[in-house]
């Protein structure tokens, strides 16, 4: 019930107030286990990337935000799950391949973490590991426009959200190179885009 309600309230917030226009998203399979990866370069993107996806998205969050009072209890409601950053945490990978394997959609950021400076930074493999070990598609998924809400520049950015078609490792789920190799296409193709969003 309080995800369909902060659904609603956040797509309309995102459609009416910044304007959000969404492309793609007949791309998203309705069941399945599914990962969505996008983007990173502001606190707004989970949810910018989960709202219009069509079913629900489980995103990892750092373990310390399930430490605050009620903060904790609201985005476990929201089908988020700890992570403990910077140390490889297989607790965690091991919660995001049963979400997979139950058949539900996984949101994850190919870089790990958020970018400061708005660039692109370099995929960790990880992304490439879980699709491979749980054989699920990525959707690469561009995010414009998110780190100028409530910025200096412009209050009320016009938003962009910019679904592509599938992607399926194919390689050697034991082989680094390609796992690295594949989290890479990943990111290039959610570069790619962005530039086409940027351009219109």
């Amino acid at each position: 019930m309080l995800y369909k309600f902060v659904r609603k309230l956040l797509q309309w917030l995102f459609k009416v107030v910044f304007r959000c226009k969404i492309s793609g998203a007949e791309h998203i399979p309705l069941s399945g286990g599914l990962i969505i990866a996008a983007n990173h370069a502001s606190n707004w993107d989970p949810p910018m990337a989960a709202v219009f996806a069509l079913r629900p998205v489980c995103f990892m969050a750092k373990q310390e935000l399930f430490a605050v009072p009620v903060l904790g209890q609201i985005i476990k409601q929201l089908y988020a799950f700890p992570v403990k950053r910077g140390s490889g945490d297989r607790g965690a990978i091991k919660t995001a391949l049963q979400i997979l394997k139950k058949g539900d959609c996984l949101g994850l950021f190919p870089e790990g973490t958020r970018s400061h400076d708005g660039k692109m930074h370099k995929p960790e493999a990880g992304i490439a590991f879980i699709a491979a070990k749980a054989n699920v598609p990525v959707i690469p998924t561009a995010l414009v426009g998110a780190a100028d809400i409530f910025g200096e520049k412009t209050k009320f950015p016009k938003l962009k959200i910019r679904y592509g078609m599938p992607m399926v490792f194919q390689g050697n789920p034991a082989d680094r190179d390609e796992l690295q190799a594949f989290s890479q296409q990943i990111m290039d193709e959610i570069e790619k885009m962005i530039t086409i969003e940027q351009n219109k």
